[in-house]
């Protein structure tokens, strides 16, 4: 009995220890850790800026404002000028609509709202299927490319939905949230008046007669 007695204290002596021990190990790893990553996803919001948007003089990330979409989301606007005239945006936008959570993309427009590029931030959809949406909405073959596009005018949904945009086989969920991230993005572009009065009028048309439910 006093054997038993003598050893618990020991047993929750080294359990005290070994908890501790995990997490100062835990603490140093995430400070080792921490900066790197961080300078890794700037470099990668940097190169995706110059990805989606026309060649420019200004440093965009000076100039970068935030938005609150209509649906809670902080969109990061980031303007693209040549010399001292607006020659088009990088919107930092997402959707929590995946198929296994977020997807944040960078996506290029034009003044008039027209799609020059985008790029795939995070996402963590199937390998082979929603992974697809790195490459396919850039694609040629049907209607699979949103590139030249411009949300005011094209309905910016998947055809399954009654719009205009070919979803990637057997990851429809991965497409709709990539296209409702984009879409996303051209709201916030037309709130902040870059686009004008009449293609507002006309994205937001589409938006409702298309968009997911």
């Amino acid at each position: 009995m006093s054997k038993s007695a003598s050893t618990l204290p020991n047993m929750v002596i080294t359990l005290l220890l070994i908890t501790v021990a995990a997490g100062t190990g835990l603490g140093f790893v995430y400070k080792l850790t921490k900066e790197p990553i961080a300078i890794a996803k700037l470099q990668k919001q940097q190169n995706a800026i110059k990805d989606v948007v026309p060649e420019f003089d200004n440093d965009p990330s000076a100039e970068v404002y935030e938005m609150i979409s209509d649906e809670g989301f902080t969109l990061k606007i980031f303007p693209a000028k040549k010399d001292g005239e607006i020659v088009g945006a990088a919107i930092e936008t997402m959707s929590n609509s995946g198929f296994s959570g977020d997807v944040k993309i960078m996506v290029g427009m034009k003044p008039d709202g027209t799609i020059i590029n985008y790029s795939v931030l995070e996402h963590k959809e199937t390998p082979g299927l929603g992974t697809k949406m790195a490459d396919w909405f850039k694609n040629e073959k049907g209607n699979r490319s949103i590139i030249g596009k411009n949300p005011a005018t094209s309905n910016m949904t998947v055809s399954k939905d009654g719009g205009d945009v070919d979803a990637i086989t057997a990851a429809t969920i991965s497409s709709r949230a990539f296209l409702q991230a984009v879409r996303t993005a051209c709201a916030a572009y037309v709130q902040n008046g870059d686009v004008d009065s009449e293609s507002t009028a006309t994205t937001k048309t589409n938006n409702k007669e298309g968009g997911e439910q």
